[in-house]
C-alpha cells in the first residue's frame, strides 16, 4: 500500500521542529545559561528572586512528610493519569470506539502524568539538582504527549507520533546537557518553544477525524500554572498561609488532563 504524501502542514511542522533544535544547539554552544545567569534573567523580568531555585515558601511538615503541600499537591497527576489510561483501555474494547495511532500519544501523555507525580514528589521531598532531574524527566514524558496530541489534532496522526517521539528525545537530551553542563537553555527551548508550537497549532483548523481535544484549554491551564509558580510567596501570603503558589501550580497544571479526558465521554 502506498504511503500518503506528506502535507504542507507536516513540512511546516518539521521545519519548525528543526529550527527549535538548531536554536537549542546553537544557543548551548554560544550562550549557555547556567543557574546564576538564569537567576539574573528572572530578576530582570521583575519576578521573585527564588523562582528557578530550590527554595519554596511552604516548607511545612505534615504527617512526617517534609514540604508536604508541594509533595501532596502532585497526587492529582497520578489520579488523572490512571483514570485516563483506564478510559483509554475501555475505548479500545470491541464494544467501544477504537483508537488508532492517537492511542500512542494518549498513552504517552497519561503515563507522563504518572511519572510527573513520582518525579515531582521525589524532588519536593528533598529539593536539589539531582532530584530536580527526576522531576523534569517526568515532565518531559507528559509534555511530549502534549506535543503529540496537538499535532494529531491539527495535522495528522502520523505527525503526532513522530513529534511526540522527537519531543521525548529532545527533552531527554536537554536534561543530559543540563546535568552535565548546568545549561538550562536547551530545556527552556524544549518547554517554551514546544508550548509556542502548541499555541500555533491551536489556531490551525482541526483535521476531520481529530479527537476533539481543546488545545486552548491546555494552553490556558499551562499559563495559569506558570503564573502561580511565579507568585509562590505572594499567593501564600494572600491565602493566609493556607496554600502557596507552587502548590497551586501543581493543582492547576494537573487540570490540563481534563481537556484530554473529556474526549472519552
Amino acid at each position: 500500500m502506498a504511503q500518503p504524501t506528506p502535507s504542507k502542514h507536516e513540512h511546516r511542522l518539521l521545519l519548525a521542529t528543526a529550527l527549535l533544535f538548531v536554536f537549542g544547539v546553537v544557543g548551548h554552544l554560544i550562550y549557555p545559561i547556567n543557574a546564576e545567569i538564569a537567576k539574573q534573567l528572572i530578576g530582570s523580568l521583575g519576578l521573585h528572586g527564588n523562582l528557578g531555585s530550590h527554595h519554596f515558601v511552604d516548607g511545612r511538615t505534615w504527617f512526617g512528610i517534609p514540604n508536604a503541600a508541594d509533595v501532596l499537591s502532585n497526587l492529582p497527576f497520578v489520579i488523572f493519569g490512571i483514570w485516563g489510561l483506564a478510559l483509554q483501555a475501555k475505548w479500545n474494547k470491541p464494544s467501544q470506539r477504537h483508537l488508532g495511532r492517537e492511542g500512542f500519544v494518549l498513552t504517552l501523555f497519561f503515563t507522563g502524568l504518572i511519572f510527573t507525580t513520582i518525579g515531582s514528589s521525589l524532588y519536593h521531598l528533598a529539593p536539589s539538582d539531582s532530584t530536580l532531574a527526576w522531576d523534569r524527566a517526568g515532565m518531559a514524558f507528559a509534555f511530549a504527549g502534549v506535543l503529540g496530541i496537538a499535532a494529531s489534532e491539527r495535522i495528522s496522526s502520523r505527525s503526532g507520533i513522530w513529534l511526540s517521539l522527537t519531543g521525548l528525545a529532545a527533552g531527554t537530551l536537554s536534561l543530559i546537557v543540563w546535568t552535565q553542563t548546568d545549561d538550562v537553555l536547551p530545556w527552556s527551548v524544549f518547554q517554551f518553544g514546544g508550548m509556542a508550537m502548541v499555541l500555533v497549532l491551536a489556531f490551525t483548523k482541526p483535521i476531520s477525524k481529530s479527537l476533539g481535544v481543546s488545545l486552548f484549554a491546555l494552553i490556558a491551564y499551562y499559563a495559569i500554572a506558570k503564573v502561580c509558580e511565579a507568585n509562590d510567596h505572594g499567593l501564600y501570603e494572600a491565602t493566609g498561609h493556607w496554600v502557596s503558589g507552587h502548590s497551586l501550580k501543581h493543582l492547576v497544571a494537573s487540570l490540563a488532563a481534563l481537556p484530554v479526558i473529556v474526549v472519552f465521554k
